[in-house]
């Protein structure tokens, strides 16, 4: 069969955006790792499916699986690209949009052709439900990673993050210790890596190893996970400027118990068709 995409990218982090609501398409692990793949497929961090939903209280069901075929809770960057793709391709005439995923319901308002926001939701900081094996609730963790011991923040944006303050990102071992970090024990879903530098109390600058998919340019949870991690800590205040090495989101959280706004950029790469 013939399966019509739409490439598109928010900050970077970029995606395959399908439409099943007017197209037809079962994928399995294989067929979203061929279409994630950037050599003998489209290319991308995760593929996107639009879905009719399961309750009359959303508009949409919003399906991410990240490049090696594993499916995923949340994606922040990809939810913004959502909210455009379904506003272009005239599923929607909304310009505020509820949507399902696996890890909650997510509120997006376009604000305007490129920028969307984002009610992510409140960060959940309780050990079980990010999940992580911590014996009670913490500011931070200590984690054993071969002969290192971090500190690490560790909550979840309807997907688990771990989040180390550096002294400067550009020499960070993201390569080596993200992986590590993702694979580690006490993460029994493994978890998302982000490496923050605190630039000023209202910006900084971060890296992410994405949980299956390796570092991206941008992570859209992550940033709200390092943000949020950074104002639990008193480092950053309640707005925060995120530099990413696709773009910036900005990010703002009135503390526990409400949820967090991301605002970022998407645009649209290309669209297609590709036989599966």
């Amino acid at each position: 069969m013939l399966l019509k995409f739409t490439k598109m990218h928010g900050a970077g982090n970029d995606f395959v955006v399908i439409d099943l609501i007017t197209q037809r398409f079962r994928p399995c692990t294989e067929d979203i790792k061929r279409l994630a793949d950037r050599h003998f497929g489209i290319g991308c961090d995760q593929v996107l499916l639009v879905e009719t939903p399961d309750s009359p209280e959303v508009d949409f069901r919003y399906r991410i699986f990240n490049a090696d075929g594993s499916e995923v809770e949340n994606c922040g960057n990809g939810a913004r690209c959502f909210a455009r793709f379904v506003r272009d391709k005239h599923l929607t005439g909304k310009r505020v949009i509820r949507v399902q995923t696996a890890g909650g319901v997510l509120e997006l308002r376009l604000r305007d052709k490129q920028r969307v926001e984002v009610d992510m939701g409140a960060p959940v900081f309780e050990p079980a439900r990010i999940p992580l094996l911590a014996d009670h609730e913490a500011p931070s963790y200590t984690l054993q990673v071969a002969d290192q011991q971090l500190d690490i923040g560790a909550l979840s944006m309807g997907n688990p993050h771990a989040v180390l303050r550096v002294e400067d990102v550009d020499s960070a071992p993201v390569a080596t210790l993200g992986p590590a970090i993702e694979h580690h024990p006490s993460f029994p879903k493994r978890t998302n890596a982000g490496f923050m530098q605190v630039l000023s109390a209202g910006e900084i600058r971060l890296r992410v190893h994405e949980r299956g998919a390796g570092e991206t340019l941008a992570c859209g949870t992550g940033a709200c996970a390092a943000a949020v991690y950074g104002m639990m800590r008193g480092w950053l205040q309640d707005t925060v400027t995120v530099h990413l090495p696709g773009g910036k989101l900005e990010i703002r959280w009135p503390g526990p118990g409400n949820p967090v706004t991301m605002t970022g950029p998407t645009a649209v790469v290309f669209e297609g068709s590709i036989r599966i």
